[in-house]
């Protein structure tokens, strides 16, 4: 049914209609008299097509059925938490904050009785409570996963006036801040979206990934659209602050009272602010806009193709089209058809047709690197297509050349060397971020280095990286198109694990300071990573095990929560990739298969028989 359930004793503590087929279903669970209370999952976890309608507690309700209850109530959206807080004291109604922060368990919370050893009649109980933690999501809509760390809390129980003043009932007195949810609740009840703001001092934009209610929010009463545009005004989260801008100055909201926004006919979407929008320049409003139309394009359910901005007395402030958002992309090119390259058995780069219906044959590229006139071994390709970045002398050096000409088929000059004693020890595949620079990693232990080009081939400047002193070895680094986000993989101690760097710059010109810091661990359930890609704004597409598991594709988050996308299995897979465009088919390499691509709603095809290294521009 989509919800994780509990047993308890007494009538059902919740009931759950699935949505759209016009059939109620109800649960009722016996309630042992005494013993641990235990979670039993649902078969379906995450449906976001059931509603939980969660029931107030019973007159003489026991202590176990008041707890469970309320663990139940949580995981519902009626307003206000209303039925939640029937199960809660006065004081405690009051002071609960569901929406100031919710912890993410793995299954739903254990509770347990804990028992003073008095017999006699007591006033005031405390239940434990218990479960593996994966993540948290803050104030600001922000998830953050955790590497399964035990959870406990508690739960205090005292007796309190009836609800017609008469008597004592059980009621909760002192309880966990905010909610507390199994995944499968978790997923049943919030969805992932993306909120865009600018990199900083630039004009283009950067995703930064939150998540909203599925449905009305209980606290706000928002629809899912409001909920998003409000999270949007509110500002970028705690991690991606520091290298992204907002054009909302301080105060901008929605205007009081609004708690739904929707397209009208033509798809244009009216956001009204309140007062402190009345005097914005035209400038700022277009820069407002953009994030908007960004923001709320990211949500499936709605098509956006104009965003109109209003003051408070619904008077126009700016208009912004769809047709008009390339002009606020790193990469204007990003939203176009993009082709996969790879390494041919001779160490070429070739060129594929992914979205082609029939794979066809591969074309060598123009230039050196197709010529053969030097063995890659790794290699990026600008996001414009126009030129490629190629690893080659076992790895010793980085040389930047044409990929559309071959007017110059002569072998450029390294741009960047390694002394690593051995391949594994030099440089790392190298990638373009969408405004051609160019990052690459030398992983030399005496002088270990992670280096940018801001054009693609000048002078690289050495990149401020301390945690590189803490023992931590690049395997592979992968640039947004943005520029402000890095995607790693870092083996320490024998694991290789996923990570995100913030990369800031300071000044310009030879001042130029450039440092990828505050790295997060966004796979922390993986027990290894083996290869990643960027597959849109916020999205990685990854290789790898989870604990005591196989190899397996998946899609998961930048900010470390995973995707509800589906991926079909491939056997001995090497290497996978993905666009930017997440329209276009992922490739990867296989040890039986060669290159091969899926395609939406299809399995993996068959592209090159022999063939290593596939990449998207980037």
């Amino acid at each position: 049914m989509g919800a994780e359930r509990r047993r308890g004793r007494g009538p059902a503590v919740r009931a759950a209609a699935l949505l759209g087929c016009g059939v109620v279903l109800a649960g009722c669970g016996a309630m042992p008299d005494s013993g641990d209370v235990s979670p039993v999952r649902a078969s379906n976890p995450g449906d976001s097509q059931v509603r939980v309608y969660p029931v107030s507690p019973r007159e003489n309700a026991e202590p176990d059925e008041i707890v469970n209850g309320f663990l139940e109530a949580m995981t519902g959206d009626d307003p206000g938490f209303a039925t939640a807080r029937t199960y809660l004291t006065k004081k405690a109604a009051r002071e609960w904050k569901p929406e100031e922060s919710t912890t993410v368990l793995m299954a739903a919370p254990v509770s347990r009785r804990e028992r003073s050893g008095i017999r006699e009649p007591q006033e005031r109980l405390v239940y434990s409570l218990h479960g593996e933690q994966i993540a948290t999501v803050d104030s600001r809509h922000a998830y953050q996963p955790v590497g399964r760390a035990k959870y406990a809390g508690a739960i205090q129980l005292v007796q309190a006036p009836g609800p017609d003043g008469k008597g004592k009932e059980w009621r909760i007195d002192n309880l966990p801040s905010g909610l507390l949810l199994g995944e499968s609740d978790f997923q049943r009840n919030y969805r992932s979206v993306n909120t865009y703001y600018f990199a900083s001092g630039r004009h283009w934009v950067v995703a930064d990934p939150v998540y909203i209610r599925q449905r009305q929010d209980p606290v706000t009463r928002m629809d899912p659209v409001a909920q998003t545009v409000k999270a949007l005004l509110e500002g970028p989260t705690n991690w991606l602050d520091p290298v992204v801008d907002s054009s909302f100055p301080t105060g901008v909201a929605l205007k009081d009272g609004v708690t739904s926004l929707t397209p009208d006919e033509q798809n244009k979407l009216k956001v009204p602010l309140n007062k402190k929008a009345d005097n914005i320049g035209y400038g700022t409003c277009r820069r407002m806009a953009a994030q908007l139309l960004f923001t709320v394009g990211d949500l499936a359910s709605t098509r956006v193709a104009q965003v109109e901005l209003q003051s408070e007395d619904g008077r126009r402030l700016c208009v912004l089209e769809e047709s008009q958002k390339e002009n606020y992309r790193a990469d204007p090119s990003s939203g176009l058809q993009v082709n996969p390259y790879f390494l041919d058995a001779s160490g070429r780069l070739a060129k594929l047709e992914a979205t082609a219906e029939n794979v066809g044959r591969p074309s060598l590229v123009p230039g050196p690197f197709g010529s053969g006139a030097v063995k890659v071994g790794k290699v990026a390709v600008a996001r414009g297509e126009r030129r490629a970045a190629a690893v080659s002398d076992e790895d010793r050096d980085l040389r930047v050349a044409s990929v559309v000409s071959d007017a110059d088929v002569e072998l450029p000059q390294p741009v960047v060397h390694s002394n690593g004693a051995r391949p594994e020890d030099r440089l790392s595949a190298p990638s373009f971020d969408g405004r051609g620079g160019l990052w690459v990693a030398d992983r030399d232990p005496a002088n270990p280095r992670l280096l940018y080009m801001p054009d693609g081939s000048a002078e690289p400047v050495q990149v401020t990286a301390p945690w590189l002193t803490d023992g931590w070895r690049i395997e592979s680094l992968r640039v947004s198109e943005d520029g402000v986000r890095m995607a790693l993989l870092l083996t320490k101690d024998g694991r290789t694990t996923l990570h995100i760097g913030r990369i800031e710059r300071h000044g310009a010109g030879a001042k130029h300071k450039v440092q990828v810091v505050d790295l997060q661990a966004i796979a922390p359930r993986m027990e290894s990573v083996t290869s990643m890609s960027w597959a849109g704004q916020s999205r990685l597409v990854v290789l790898g095990k989870l604990a005591g598991g196989v190899q397996q594709v998946r899609y998961i988050q930048t900010d470390g929560s995973t995707s509800s996308a589906a991926i079909p299995g491939l056997n001995q897979v090497k290497v996978v990739a993905a666009a930017n465009n997440e329209r276009a088919p992922l490739v990867a390499a296989s040890a039986d298969d060669g290159i091969v691509r899926l395609q939406a709603g299809a399995n993996w095809q068959p592209m090159v028989e022999k063939g290593t290294s596939p990449v998207y521009p980037g």
